[in-house]
């Protein structure tokens, strides 16, 4: 156990969720843009999607409700905020931008939610919570990038509405591996379960 780890064990850091009802897969953000080095990608972002692939698909056998986001502004830019002024080049992601488009390899299917958002969070200003709740989900799964960046700030808000969050943490990525390793460190030790999906799969099988 490093230094660090030890600290947060004497504080009370890093208990265990545990997996608790019905699970959801939320998948932040894969689109062509942060799968891209030269727009939003780089770092371990094209391994965290492939890894994901096997999850959606296990995810669609056992019939779990499926959430993918996109970040998408107004054609006119009418609904620039605050997160633009800080990273200006986000408002280029439109609703008809490929940028803004899932990655083929984990595209949506019928029945699957794309959630649409304009800041970090899937849950800040959408219907994500309820349409949860409304499927009786207890435990979200999470895929997705950036680590530090929109799935933190999604497994923050899953925790602040009671969800349970799993990070799956060879399906998550972030275009500079300092932060992402960071952040699954923090995210351990105070709003969810951070764990491979070898891990979670062998879990969910026993």
């Amino acid at each position: 156990m490093s230094d660090d780890q030890q600290v947060y064990r004497q504080q009370g850091f890093g208990g265990r969720l545990g997996l608790q009802g019905q699970p959801a897969l939320l998948l932040v953000d894969f689109v062509n843009g942060f799968a891209d080095p030269q727009r939003f990608g780089g770092g371990n972002i094209a391994e965290a999607i492939e890894a994901t692939v096997p999850v959606l698909a296990e995810a669609r056998r056992r019939g779990w409700p499926v959430v993918h986001t996109r970040i998408v502004f107004a054609d006119d830019d009418a609904d620039a905020n605050v997160f633009t002024l800080k990273v200006p080049s986000l408002l280029a992601l439109k609703e008809a931008d490929p940028a803004s488009a899932i990655v083929q390899r984990l595209a949506p299917v019928d029945g699957e939610w794309v959630l649409r958002k304009t800041v970090p969070s899937a849950f800040f200003g959408t219907g994500l919570a309820a349409w949860l709740t409304h499927r009786g989900v207890s435990t979200l799964v999470v895929a997705g990038c950036t680590t530090s960046g929109c799935v933190r700030a999604s497994v923050v808000d899953a925790m602040s509405h009671g969800f349970r969050p799993v990070v799956l943490e060879d399906c998550v990525g972030d275009r500079a591996l300092a932060p992402h390793r960071a952040n699954l460190f923090d995210m351990a030790q105070k709003n969810a379960d951070v764990m491979p999906w070898a891990a979670l799969r062998r879990q969910l099988t026993t």
